[in-house]
């Protein structure tokens, strides 16, 4: 695999914030779409995040939810689909007619435009409903993905499924991985599942979060990226607190030291 870079504080590089682009610059052009991640670039936000999942034929795709009902102009499930059906959906019409024809994008198309313009990415693994075999087909996909990554390019991977990312920290032990927690999930026995999924972060939800959790999860060693993070004052008490990163929708908004 290609070298993936871990900070030396492992978390903060010359004193900047993680300030990531919440499904790429999903406030100015539709989310989890190339017009967005490319938003992201002109806007010098350093960092996106995007969903990924698995198609019929193996590649790996970029979308949130688990239909393309809400973000695109075709309803269902995305399980048959071959990567000859992606241009023909129009994953940004929704947003805008500026954006119509925008295509449903692959993961591969998201790490062209990282080597090309030096954009580092969180890459949040979806929870696939397809059973065992498609799940490590995503994960393969994946690990296979980030081995086209040119040196020097930063990249976590996430997943809310922390089975998932431990079977994904197995295949590619050198990438730096983050846990997902909703709050009301976050119970007293997070390190546990951290140390055994193999974790350098904890990407809390910032409802709820408290300046003490915070500085538990830094005290313990880990990184703390919080989502989803759409306030200028919010940020800047998260990061008072200790937290490494956010995600948000006004990543271009949020001061990056």
């Amino acid at each position: 695999m290609s070298s993936v870079t871990t900070e030396s504080d492992r978390f903060l590089s010359n004193g900047e914030r993680i300030i990531i682009g919440h499904r790429g610059l999903s406030s100015l052009a539709p989310e989890n779409t190339m017009a967005a991640f490319r938003s992201a670039v002109d806007h010098q936000v350093g960092w996106v995040e995007a969903d990924v999942d698995i198609i019929a034929d193996g590649t790996i795709i970029i979308c949130h939810d688990s239909t393309l009902d809400r973000t695109t102009n075709r309803i269902g499930r995305y399980d048959d689909l071959t990567v000859a059906d992606l241009a023909g959906i129009d994953a940004g019409g929704w947003f805008s007619s500026q954006f119509e024809g925008e295509p449903l994008p692959a993961l591969r198309d998201l790490i062209d435009l990282m080597n090309e313009a030096g954009l580092n990415a969180n890459i949040e693994i979806k929870p696939n409903e397809g059973g065992k075999e498609a799940t490590l087909r995503l994960i393969d996909g994946v690990v296979a993905q980030l081995e086209r990554l040119r040196p020097g390019l930063k990249v976590i991977v996430s997943s809310f499924s922390h089975l998932l990312l431990h079977l994904f920290k197995q295949r590619a032990p050198h990438v730096p991985v983050g846990c997902l927690y909703e709050s009301r999930t976050l119970s007293d026995d997070w390190r546990s599942t951290l140390e055994i999924v193999g974790a350098d972060y904890i990407h809390p939800e910032h409802s709820g979060l408290t300046s003490e959790k915070v500085q538990a999860f830094r005290a313990a060693g880990y990184g703390v990226n919080v989502w989803t993070v759409n306030s200028l004052s919010r940020a800047n008490e998260l990061f008072n607190w200790g937290a490494t990163g956010v995600f948000s929708d006004i990543a271009h908004q949020i001061p990056r030291r």
